[in-house]
């Protein structure tokens, strides 16, 4: 299957990957980690969209995967400072450089199994270094190989980031679905 992976754009496709179903829904958008908890919590509904819609201007918000036309995947990036992980207490710092975050990894259902997560990191990554990011992190689960809930494997695993040329830089005290996060990092 031909993916192509580009700067996220084109705010239907993004909605594609990570809007609700219902607009009134108040969930997900990919904003827990991109703005502060107070204001992800208070956006209610259509809110939601409209924050993506605010950011969208500032900029892609990470980027999408293509099977031909179709959106298939999302893969949020971007400076770890504009994000949660900027305060996090039980994900550390490594050192002061300006690194960038990749932090929410989705492959749309159908297209799973495909190699779809494996080109998102990549174009993840291209993305960061080609904003001038002298790193890109990750904080995905050590799952040792064990199934991870669906519902929360949109951190992804340490193998997908090692895969993708990402060493392990760091223990974090964050455990998501009962496995412990690892700080994964990838320098240029």
């Amino acid at each position: 299957m031909d993916i192509r992976v580009r700067a996220a754009t084109d705010f239907d496709d993004i909605a594609t990957m990570v809007g609700p179903k219902r607009p009134d829904a108040t969930v997900c958008w990919c904003l827990s980690y991109r703005i502060a908890s107070k204001d992800n919590v208070s956006l209610r509904g259509p809110e939601r969209a409209e924050r993506v819609r605010e950011l969208l201007s500032e900029g892609p918000p990470g980027v999408l995967a293509y099977a031909g036309d179709e959106v298939v995947g999302w893969a949020a990036v971007h400076p770890r400072r504009d994000t949660s992980f900027a305060r996090n207490r039980k994900i550390p710092h490594v050192d002061d450089r300006d690194v960038w975050s990749v932090w929410c990894i989705r492959v749309r259902p159908g297209h799973r199994g495909q190699g779809i997560s494996h080109a998102l990191q990549e174009g993840a990554v291209a993305f960061a270094r080609d904003n001038g990011a002298p790193a890109v992190e990750g904080y995905p689960v050590d799952n040792g190989g064990a199934k991870v809930d669906l519902t929360m494997a949109y951190v992804g695993t340490k193998k997908l980031f090692e895969d993708a040329g990402f060493v392990e830089a760091a223990e974090t005290t964050s455990v998501l679905a009962g496995f412990p996060r690892v700080l994964m990092r990838r320098e240029f």
